[in-house]
C-alpha cells in the first residue's frame, strides 16, 4: 500500500521577518486564495494536492496531503517539516524589510528549509485521519 500522508500547517506567518528580508501584512493573499499546486522545493511536478488554503489571524494556513511515497514518509517521520510558496509581488513597501501588502500566489511548497523560520508544518496524520 502507498504511504499517503497528510498535514498541516503555515506556508506563510505574518509580520515576520524572512531571510530574504521580506515581511508578509496580513489581507496579502487577498480575501479569495485560489488553490494552487504543492511543490518539492518550488520545482518539478506536483507532490500532492492542497486540500484546503487561506489566511487567518497568524498568516496563509494549508491542510494537504502528500503523494510521493518517499517524501510522504519523511513528512510523517517529522524529517521534513517546512513550508514556503511561490509568488509574485502585487503591491510592496521598501523600508528596513519590504513589507509585501498584495501578491499572487502561484504554489505552495514543503521545504528542507524554509525561507521564514516559522513557515512549518504543525500537524501530520495517516491518509484515513483529520489533520488539525
Amino acid at each position: 500500500m502507498e504511504q499517503v500522508t497528510r498535514f498541516a500547517g503555515y506556508a506563510a506567518v505574518f509580520d515576520a521577518p524572512d531571510r530574504g528580508g521580506d515581511v508578509i501584512r496580513p489581507g496579502a493573499f487577498g480575501a479569495w486564495v485560489r488553490r494552487v499546486p504543492l511543490l518539492w522545493q518550488h520545482r518539478g511536478p506536483p507532490v500532492g494536492v492542497i486540500e484546503t488554503i487561506g489566511e487567518d489571524a497568524r498568516g496563509l494556513r494549508v491542510t494537504g496531503r502528500v503523494d510521493v511515497p518517499e517524501l510522504a514518509g519523511l513528512v510523517a517521520r517529522g524529517a521534513v517539516d517546512g513550508l514556503s510558496f511561490g509568488y509574485r509581488v502585487k503591491a510592496a513597501r521598501h523600508g528596513q524589510w519590504r513589507e509585501i501588502r498584495a501578491l499572487e500566489l502561484c504554489e505552495v511548497s514543503l521545504v528542507a528549509r524554509p525561507m521564514q523560520k516559522l513557515a512549518r508544518v504543525h500537524a501530520i496524520a495517516a491518509s484515513d485521519q483529520p489533520v488539525r
